[in-house]
């Protein structure tokens, strides 16, 4: 199976996340020496590291297949990490796979709530009762290898113009 899309840009179609106490760490899977994702679970920062952090009882990682990282959200008093954890190809668009999501998991990264005011807390509650409905949400579509976005905005763009030229 392709483990990296095969474009310029280095997508990766499998991933491995490392769930630390304290980070995530998303690793590359392809064999490559590429650099691995670290994002602080303590202030959601993020930064390239070129080793996986050393495990021990202690510090003692789940670790799991991820398919891609939709992104990250911060909202009142937190941040949140988006990956996806299964997908399906469902089609192909210019030659290029489309997948669809078919399961998706919101990790936190901030723990800044537990010093947030009660009405802040109330608010994020609120914002993570939403987002658990959103991770149990299918029909978002991605492709490693092109821009579905990027290319139904020119379709349709195109196909606009082509109306108008008619007239």
């Amino acid at each position: 199976m392709m483990e990296r899309a095969e474009s310029c840009q280095k997508l990766y179609t499998r991933l491995r996340l490392w769930e630390f106490p304290d980070e995530y760490v998303i690793e590359p899977t392809d064999g490559s020496s590429a650099s691995s994702l670290s994002i602080n679970r303590v202030d959601a920062s993020i930064k390239l590291v070129d080793a996986i952090p050393e495990c021990s009882a202690v510090r003692g990682p789940k670790i799991q297949t991820i398919f891609g990282v939709v992104g990250m959200l911060k909202l009142v008093a937190g941040s949140y990490l988006i990956v996806i954890t299964e997908h399906e190809c469902v089609a192909s668009y210019l030659g290029h796979p489309i997948f669809k999501v078919i399961s998706m998991r919101i990790l936190p990264c901030d723990h800044s709530l537990k010093n947030s005011s009660p009405e802040k807390k109330k608010v994020e509650s609120e914002f993570s009762e939403l987002l658990k409905v959103a991770e149990r949400t299918v029909g978002l579509f991605f492709s490693y290898g092109t821009n579905l976005t990027l290319r139904f905005k020119m379709t349709h763009r195109e196909h606009i113009c082509e109306k108008h030229s008619m007239l």
